[in-house]
C-alpha cells in the first residue's frame, strides 16, 4: 500500500469522538437569502470546522435546485481552498456520468495544485438531480448508458489523475494539466500526488465496486438509512487491499442538527422536512423559514412522510446529537462520521456545529 495515500484517506479521532467527524456542506440557500450568502456561509462553516479539529468539509454536486447552490463543486472547492490551511477539502461528490473525465482530471489536478495534499475526489454515479435536468447537462436522452458505463468511466479517469494510459492508447498522448506529467518533462518540479478516490453511494452498486477496487467509499445514511448496514457489510465483505488501503475505510453522511434548546432544533430540522417534501412532489425550491414550516398544513401524506424522515435526522441539545451519533457510529460501525447540518439559516448551522464540538471537546472549545 502507499502509505502517504492511505494517511490522505484515514481520518483521527478528536477529542471524545469514537470516529473522526467531518462535515457535508450543500450551500443551502433560504427564503430571503441569496446565493452570495449561502456561499459566505459555506465559507464561516469551513474555517469553524477546520478550527474545532473536523477532519474533511466535502461539498455536492446538485442542478436545477434553488434552495442548494453547490452545482459547481470544484469552483466552490477552490473558493474554500483560498479561505482554509489545513482541513480537507473534497466533492461529496461529483457525479462521473455528468462529466468527461478528462474535465474532471483537470479540475481536481488544479484543486491539488492550489492546496496540495488536501483534495479529496468523491465521485458518484447518480445525475444530482431529474431527469430532464440530467439529459441538459450530458447532452443525451440515454441517461442509463452513463450509469452502466460508471467503471469505465472511472477507469478513465483513474489513467488521467495517473497519466499511465498504455502505449498505443488513443489517450495515451493526453495528459490531464496540472497532473504528473509535469513531473516527467524536462526540468519539471511539480508533484506528482493527485487527489484520492472515493466512490459515493446509496445502495449497494458503487458499494461492491469500491470493495473490489481497494478504495474508500462514502455512504448517503442521510438519506438512504435503510440501506445503509446492508451497503456497509457489502463493501467490506468485496473489499481487496490495494495500493490505495489494505483494509476497509467506510464513511457515513449523517443528518445532524444541534440547538440550545430541543424544540429549536426540533423547528430548524422541520424546514428541511418540508424542503424535501417538495423537492419529492416536484415543487423544490428555497428552504422555508422555520416559521413557514411550523405554520405549514401538511397533509396526511406528507405527515407520513415527514415523520419517517425525522426519525433518521439525529437532533436536539448538544448531548443528545452526541448520543445519537455515538450510537450510529457503534451501529454501522463506520470508519468516520460527515455531519451535514440542513436549515433555513447560517446562523443555525454554525451553532449545530460548534455545540457538536463542543460536546466532543474538540479543539478550540
Amino acid at each position: 500500500m502507499d502509505e502517504n495515500r492511505g494517511d490522505e484517506i484515514r481520518g483521527t479521532a478528536s477529542g471524545t469522538a469514537p470516529v473522526p467527524l467531518s462535515v457535508l456542506d450543500l450551500v443551502t440557500v433560504g427564503q430571503g437569502r441569496t446565493a452570495t450568502q449561502a456561499l459566505r456561509t459555506s465559507v464561516d462553516i469551513a474555517k469553524l470546522a477546520e478550527s474545532r479539529g473536523f477532519h474533511r468539509f466535502w461539498v455536492a454536486e446538485h442542478h436545477s435546485m434553488p434552495g442548494v447552490a453547490s452545482s459547481s463543486p470544484a469552483v466552490i472547492l477552490a473558493h474554500l481552498a483560498a479561505h482554509t490551511e489545513r482541513i480537507r477539502l473534497g466533492s461529496g461528490g461529483v457525479m462521473l456520468p455528468n462529466h468527461a473525465p478528462l474535465v474532471i482530471a483537470e479540475q481536481f489536478g488544479t484543486l491539488e495544485a492550489m492546496a496540495p495534499g488536501r483534495v479529496d475526489l468523491g465521485l458518484g454515479r447518480a445525475p444530482g438531480t431529474d431527469g430532464a435536468t440530467a439529459a441538459a447537462l450530458r447532452r443525451t436522452d440515454r441517461l442509463n448508458e452513463g450509469a452502466d458505463d460508471f467503471p469505465q468511466q472511472l477507469a478513465e479517469l483513474t489513467r488521467f489523475l495517473d497519466d499511465d494510459f498504455p502505449d498505443g492508447h488513443p489517450y495515451a498522448r493526453i495528459h490531464a494539466v496540472p497532473g504528473p506529467v509535469q513531473a516527467t518533462s524536462p526540468g519539471g518540479v511539480q508533484s506528482a500526488g493527485r487527489p484520492p478516490i472515493w466512490l459515493l453511494g446509496s445502495s449497494g452498486f458503487s458499494a461492491r465496486l469500491a470493495g473490489v477496487l481497494g478504495l474508500p467509499f462514502a455512504f448517503a445514511h442521510h438519506f438512504s438509512a435503510q440501506n445503509t448496514v446492508p451497503a456497509l457489510d457489502l463493501y467490506r465483505e468485496s473489499f481487496k487491499p490495494s495500493a490505495v488501503l489494505d483494509a476497509p475505510y467506510a464513511l457515513i453522511g449523517v443528518a445532524a442538527l444541534a440547538a440550545d434548546e430541543e424544540r429549536e432544533a426540533r423547528r430548524q430540522v422541520l424546514t428541511g422536512a418540508l424542503s424535501m417534501v417538495r423537492l419529492r412532489t416536484g415543487r423544490p425550491g428555497l428552504v422555508p423559514s422555520p416559521e413557514e414550516a411550523e405554520a405549514h398544513d401538511f397533509s396526511p401524506m406528507e405527515r407520513e412522510f415527514v415523520d419517517g424522515w425525522l426519525t433518521n435526522i439525529v437532533h436536539g441539545t448538544a448531548d443528545e446529537v452526541r448520543s445519537g451519533l455515538d450510537d450510529l457510529a457503534k451501529r454501522t460501525g463506520a470508519d468516520e462520521l460527515m455531519i451535514t447540518a440542513n436549515a433555513h439559516g447560517g446562523e443555525a448551522r454554525l451553532r449545530s456545529y460548534e455545540l457538536i464540538a463542543d460536546a466532543y471537546g474538540l479543539p478550540g472549545a
